[in-house]
């Protein structure tokens, strides 16, 4: 049997997507409500990326910087940043073909953000400050860790957390794994969506041309 309950009044509200918006600025809007109301993790966002030949991957990675001034090695227009294993799946992938796309799904918000556009490595300065402020366990398991290569057994890899750590424990920080890096997304697409009843869903797309560009944005069909 169909649905035939009328729609109310919410569903046949106009867009509340601000035409002309500040893409960064609506994103620092919908960031602090997931920080308010989002109970884990609100800066997990899936990371697609893929090979030199076009097969795509995705994870979920964490965002560590953004915004309109977030700007690596003197490139324009702001950013998304994460920190990664450049020697990972994740890393290969990314060294090969240098562009990505960003997922941020906030289900307790009805709320998703689509972001895409190529990618630039951090500085080594940059690389290392980070690292360096994360605890002191983060930065063992992670400098013990050949992520993604095949592991025989757990054991292997505690004995070398063990290693690691007693190695390191005196200065109370673990020296920066060279392959150990982050890299800024500089968007070029941004896709902002809002969950409605019966898929009568809210979306509008934002789109630059370069890093410097000028935003245009339209509303999408659902």
């Amino acid at each position: 049997m169909s649905d035939t309950t009328p729609l109310d009044d919410a569903q046949l509200a106009d867009s509340v997507l601000p035409a002309g918006a500040d893409p960064f600025a609506l994103f620092e809007e919908w960031f602090a409500a997931a920080q308010v109301g989002e109970l884990n993790d609100p800066n997990a966002m899936a990371l697609a990326t893929a090979s030199a030949d076009g097969a795509p991957s995705v994870r979920m990675v964490l965002l560590k910087g953004h915004g309109a001034g977030e700007n690596p090695e003197g490139m324009g227009g702001g950013g998304f940043t994460f920190f990664t294993n450049a020697e990972s799946r994740k890393g290969e992938q990314i060294r090969a073909n240098m562009q990505a796309a960003l997922l941020f799904h906030w289900k307790s918000l009805r709320r998703q953000i689509r972001i895409e556009g190529p990618l630039v490595e951090v500085s080594p300065a940059r690389a290392d400050a980070y690292f360096h402020s994360r605890p002191y366990k983060s930065q063992v398991g992670s400098a013990a860790s050949d992520q993604s290569r095949p592991l025989a057994q757990r054991q292997e890899y505690l004995d070398r957390v063990q290693q690691v750590w007693a190695a390191h424990e005196g200065e109370g920080q673990v020296p920066r794994p060279a392959h150990w890096t982050g890299f800024t997304l500089s968007p070029r697409r941004i896709e902002f969506w809002i969950d409605r009843d019966n898929r009568l869903h809210d979306r509008r797309e934002f789109v630059r041309d370069g890093a410097d560009g000028e935003w245009a944005d339209t509303l999408l069909y659902p």
